[in-house]
């Protein structure tokens, strides 16, 4: 089965292989700037921020060299800010221990902070040709239909004899390829809900399709319920400008600016708990005035529903207590400042305010 599945794999592959930016490009660098954006990201939101980064981070020194901010603010939108953040770091560390370049095999990939298995043998095969399997969301899927796999495939027991399952079956020298192609396969034809079997390269050594298994493949182990939070924010202004924090590296969303605030606890009313955090916080006594808007988002582990509102410092300059760094900045320059999902939508609405229409 392996060579045959390998040869009707990589024949369609020469034909039907989507065409991506990062695809033949001569520096690895590219690779390994691809593979941490796609990670739990769509291509299609990738393609035009891979794009923007490679020409204001064009190689490893650049990237080594950026400052903190800068690099943020090109990663605002993918979300998992740490990945931006390691990202960075690693550079910083190639620059100063491998002359500004990735190493090319799995193992010493994986020293780098931020690649995991999965990204080393991903930058080791398509970037330098090692014969190294990668196993991704899509590679587990159709393994799972074409070996018939019935253990869940979203449970640590499951990585090691799937990772052997895609080793095995990969074809000596051409494992970039190989792998480009079973994430192309899965992608676009083994997809979860409804597989194009009909279109299919590898439908005659598929166990599900012979099987008539495709809708019960893969197994899921079923998730957890996901918690909402209430959470509060305020918008400060002072002489026309607004304040904004600095949330602190090791936490959620690190390094980004936010409009200070934080979750309702239980027995709180949503004034109360701005008091407590802006208090908490900033050290400074605050009136919760109107509110400003009601903002959602969801996160990979959680909810939120946040409400910002206008307030007023009451006594007490605001002081960095929990944040990195506090800034009062014009509404006009908001967009100069990384932020996450939700506070750039703040921002756009200050922002709009200003110029209505």
């Amino acid at each position: 089965m392996k060579e045959e599945f390998s040869q009707l794999l990589l024949t369609w592959y020469k034909t039907d292989a989507r065409s991506l930016p990062w695809r033949g490009h001569p520096d690895p660098y590219a690779v390994w700037i691809s593979e941490i954006m796609l990670q739990q990201t769509r291509v299609e939101t990738v393609i035009p921020y891979f794009l923007k980064w490679m020409q204001i981070f064009p190689d490893i020194p650049s990237l080594a060299e950026a400052e903190e901010d800068q690099v943020l603010k090109q990663w605002e939108g993918l979300g998992y800010y740490s990945r931006a953040r390691t990202l960075q770091k690693a550079a910083r560390m190639l620059v100063e221990k491998f002359d500004g370049r990735l190493p090319d095999e799995a193992p010493a990939l994986e020293k780098l902070p931020g690649i995991g298995p999965y990204t080393a043998a991903a930058i080791a095969s398509i970037a330098f040709g090692k014969d190294e399997a990668v196993v991704d969301g899509n590679v587990k899927r159709v393994l799972a239909r074409v070996c018939n796999y019935s253990n869940p495939v979203n449970i640590p027991a499951s990585q090691s004899e799937l990772r052997r399952m895609a080793q095995d079956l990969l074809p000596a020298g051409k494992a970039g390829d190989y792998n480009q192609a079973l994430m192309d396969l899965g992608a676009t034809i083994c997809t979860p809900r409804v597989p194009k079997c009909d279109s299919c390269p590898v439908q005659t050594v598929c166990a599900a399709a012979s099987l008539q298994l495709q809708s019960s493949l893969p197994v899921m182990e079923k998730k957890q319920v996901i918690p909402h939070w209430n959470v509060t924010a305020a918008v400060l202004n002072r002489n026309g400008k607004v304040l904004i924090a600095k949330r602190p590296h090791n936490g959620l969303l690190g390094g980004l600016w936010e409009f200070p605030g934080g979750k309702v606890e239980a027995g709180e009313t949503r004034e109360q708990a701005l008091e407590r955090e802006i208090m908490e916080e900033l050290g400074s006594r605050i009136h919760v005035n109107e509110l400003l808007g009601v903002y959602r988002h969801a996160y990979t582990h959680y909810r939120v529903t946040l409400y910002a509102f206008r307030s007023t410092i009451i006594d007490a300059e605001p002081q960095p207590i929990q944040a990195s760094g506090i800034r009062w900045v014009k509404v006009s320059e908001l967009d100069q400042y990384p932020m996450g999902k939700i506070d750039r939508m703040i921002s756009q609405d200050l922002q709009n305010e200003l110029s209505p229409g």
